[in-house]
């Protein structure tokens, strides 16, 4: 399916239904430009490439993540690359991920190939200069919604953190020089810091 779309309309969303793993892998790989997400009800979401100085942000992010969940040992980091098909046939890609080792274990060994169907435990989304604060807000309902236990939305240019934990409201910490993890990821820690400035020393 190719399509053009100027980036001056991004994000974007098309209607475009129901799509198989295949063909939504096969409609990533036709625009490696862009970051596509399909909605639970089959709209294509396009955004456009992460900014640079996001780049590197998400990179300490992810990078921080999968030391701790190494030496922790009890589950898997992903960053922010990586798809997952949700209970309610979204298929999302949050910018740092953590699931239980023993929820991979269970999956079906079919599935391995394919994009997972399971949502991890614990989510970061980290807002860049392009993403839409409410889109944002939306989606960290919806992995709640689909089983995260624990997210975290992170917007560096105003220094806050948004901690969502089901069955409650939103929590907004400003100026941190760190957030502590609960429930899963109880014992990890991220340092916001070189988040906040990656040239920080």
């Amino acid at each position: 399916m190719a399509f053009l779309v100027d980036e001056a309309y991004l994000p974007a969303i098309l209607t475009v239904g129901p799509m198989t793993d295949e063909a939504f892998a096969q409609l990533c790989t036709e625009h490696p430009d862009l970051n596509l997400e399909l909605s639970a009800l089959g709209e294509l979401i396009i955004m456009p490439q992460t900014y640079t100085w996001t780049g590197a942000r998400n990179s300490e992010i992810s990078r921080q993540l999968s030391n701790w969940a190494r030496q922790d040992k009890r589950g898997v980091a992903f960053d922010s690359s990586t798809g997952w098909l949700l209970p309610n046939t979204a298929r999302r890609s949050p910018d740092a991920a953590w699931i239980f080792k023993h929820r991979i274990k269970d999956l079906d060994p079919a599935a391995f190939s394919r994009y997972w169907p399971v949502c991890p435990n614990f989510v970061i989304e980290l807002r860049s200069q392009s993403d839409r604060p409410r889109a944002l807000r939306e989606k960290m309902v919806e992995w709640l919604a689909n089983g995260a236990q624990l997210g975290w939305l992170i917007d560096p240019d105003a220094r806050t953190v948004e901690i969502y934990r089901p069955g409650f409201e939103a929590e907004t910490r400003g100026g941190a020089a760190s957030v502590e993890g609960e429930g899963p990821v109880a014992g990890f820690v991220l340092d916001l810091l070189p988040v906040w400035d990656p040239l920080a020393e």
